[in-house]
């Protein structure tokens, strides 16, 4: 037999059906027909694991023997570099326990009923005043442009306490750092320049705190580093992935009429019909783990240091969990669905996402009965080159 160092393993599955633009790469499906754990090489050259199985999946991201310390796994993405230190006090999404805990807890505080029910009220304003712009100039318009990173946009501003005038300095540069053809210092600068403008952020609120998230963590015993390192975090991803799960979802629906016609008629189906776009979408491709000690998983020994890919969108599509799961079904339970992960790192902002969703995509299919693609399917461009999938632009008219 020849040596496992020598045995060439597949890549993390990266190519999409071309005629089926929800789906994730059908050879997720095959990998996880043949076993949920499967043999893995990193673009590095790492010999790792690919975990496909919805249980498998939930498993090894509830277990603390599995790291989410960015400088033990090695990166799945071609052209993302591995981490080669620790991540700096406050990236918490890159931490193991205690440190992860302790942020965790301070920013759970934050996340109050009260400031959700403010902000809910907010998404519905903005997306009420952006469908006027978007009805007030005329079709064609995009959803992406004019609805889904607007939208985004000013809700995480309205959260972290971020002047919506200065949006232009972050909302670029943020939306960079997710593509995965830029080169390393392209990726570089973007990630300055968003950390530079989040240091200004926190230094005005030292001086002036404010009723915000950043404000009320200013008070609180953090220092600076750790809150430009924290507001750059829920920065980016407030942005991106909402932004692409509104306009990829529209694009769902518009290409599923009946599905469609089924939220149009029932206001009440629009949170059941987020939990199944995001569990049909999942537009955020994998999450990475690394065994702090062996691990036998799915009858296979996962080896002290060796990274466990985890596929959000195969988990979400396990036919073992979800019936009939490659059909979008507004109506089907969705309960355990992994879109925002799983375990303590389990996505801080899902309840903001939700809100955004279930107001801008029921809104957006309301006001305008007739609405339907101003191009050809296979025309909308993909984001095949960058790490949140969704879409670049989605053209309508109505």
């Amino acid at each position: 037999m020849e040596p496992e160092e020598h045995v060439k393993h597949p890549a993390l599955p990266a190519d999409r059906p071309a005629d089926r633009p929800f789906d994730p790469p059908a050879a997720l499906a095959r990998l996880r027909e043949r076993s949920p754990l499967s043999r893995m090489t990193y673009p590095d050259g790492h010999v790792g694991w690919l975990a496909t199985g919805h249980a498998l999946v939930r498993e090894v991201l509830a277990d603390p023997r599995f790291s989410a310390r960015s400088d033990r796994y090695h990166q799945p993405f071609p052209g993302v570099p591995n981490a080669v230190r620790p991540a700096p006090p406050g990236m918490f999404g890159s931490m193991d326990e205690p440190g992860h805990g302790r942020y965790r807890r301070l920013l759970t505080g934050q996340f109050t009923v009260r400031r959700m029910r403010a902000l809910t009220g907010h998404v519905e304003e903005v997306t009420a005043g952006l469908l006027d712009a978007m009805e007030q100039g005329g079709a064609p318009a995009d959803v992406v442009r004019d609805l889904a990173v607007p939208l985004s946009s000013q809700v995480i501003c309205e959260l972290l306490g971020v002047p919506y005038a200065d949006r232009e300095r972050f909302q670029g540069p943020a939306l960079r750092l997710f593509r995965m053809s830029d080169a390393p210092q392209e990726r570089a600068a973007a990630f300055a320049a968003v950390h530079g403008f989040v240091s200004e952020l926190v230094a005005a609120k030292r001086t002036a705190p404010t009723d915000d998230l950043l404000g009320g963590l200013v008070a609180t015993d953090l220092t600076d580093e750790e809150l430009v390192n924290i507001g750059f975090s829920l920065l980016g991803a407030g942005l991106d992935t909402t932004a692409n799960m509104i306009a990829l979802g529209a694009f769902a629906l518009l290409e599923h009429p009946v599905q469609l016609a089924e939220l149009r008629g029932d206001p009440g189906l629009a949170a059941p019909a987020v939990e199944e776009l995001l569990r049909y979408l999942s537009v955020i491709p994998a999450t990475v783990r690394a065994a702090t000690e062996d691990v036998v998983l799915a009858g296979e020994t996962v080896k002290a240091g060796e990274s466990v890919t985890v596929s959000i969108p195969a988990a979400n599509r396990d036919p073992a969990r979800f019936a009939d799961p490659d059909v979008l079904d507004l109506l089907r339970s969705t309960a355990g669905h992994v879109a925002f992960g799983h375990g303590v790192h389990q996505c801080l902002g899902q309840q903001l996402a939700r809100v955004e969703l279930q107001v801008a995509v029921p809104a957006l299919l309301s006001r305008f009965p007739g609405l339907r693609l101003a191009v050809a399917s296979e025309a909308v461009r993909m984001r095949t080159d960058m790490i949140i999938y969704g879409v670049h632009e989605l053209p309508i008219e109505w």
